[in-house]
């Protein structure tokens, strides 16, 4: 059976480095209000699903994603993933969740969760493409009060 995930390539698309890792940070403090501090990307180095999108200007998109266990059975998680806004509208974000999925898919993980904020349209969107579907509410999951909607998919 052919995914939404199997349906995307992007060549740029490759494990960060060290040398990734301020210009993974700067897109993190341009997208989100409340950014990931420069220290959680040092420890997701190495990880398979720390994922960057290279283009010609440097990095202009990033993926977290790892396992959890789940009752015996590993439970893939989407923990961040952003594009530059320059770079948004491109395909950069369906490309870097597609290589994430396929990493976490060949680690043996047949689901995949993800939490995002109920007023991030777009980012809903995107992982409605993957077949992500609303499982639950986090009620003021967010440090400002949001509440944020875990999606899961099966993969």
């Amino acid at each position: 059976m052919t995914t939404a995930a199997d349906r995307v390539e992007h060549a740029g698309i490759r494990q960060a480095r060290r040398g990734d890792l301020l210009d993974v940070f700067r897109i993190e403090k341009e997208s989100f209000a409340q950014p990931w501090p420069f220290s959680a990307f040092e420890q997701h180095l190495g990880d398979p699903g720390f994922l960057v999108a290279e283009e010609r200007a440097g990095v202009a998109g990033f993926v977290v994603a790892d396992t959890i266990p789940n009752h015996g059975r590993p439970l893939g998680h989407v923990k961040d993933i952003a594009v530059h806004p320059d770079a948004r509208g491109q395909g950069i974000g369906r490309s870097l969740l597609s290589h994430a999925l396929s990493v976490l898919n060949a680690q043996g993980v047949r689901s995949a969760k993800l939490e995002v904020r109920r007023s991030n349209e777009p980012a809903i969107s995107l992982y409605r493409t993957f077949d992500f579907e609303y499982l639950r509410t986090l009620p003021r999951y967010y440090s400002d009060g949001e509440d944020a909607f875990v999606m899961i998919a099966r993969l």
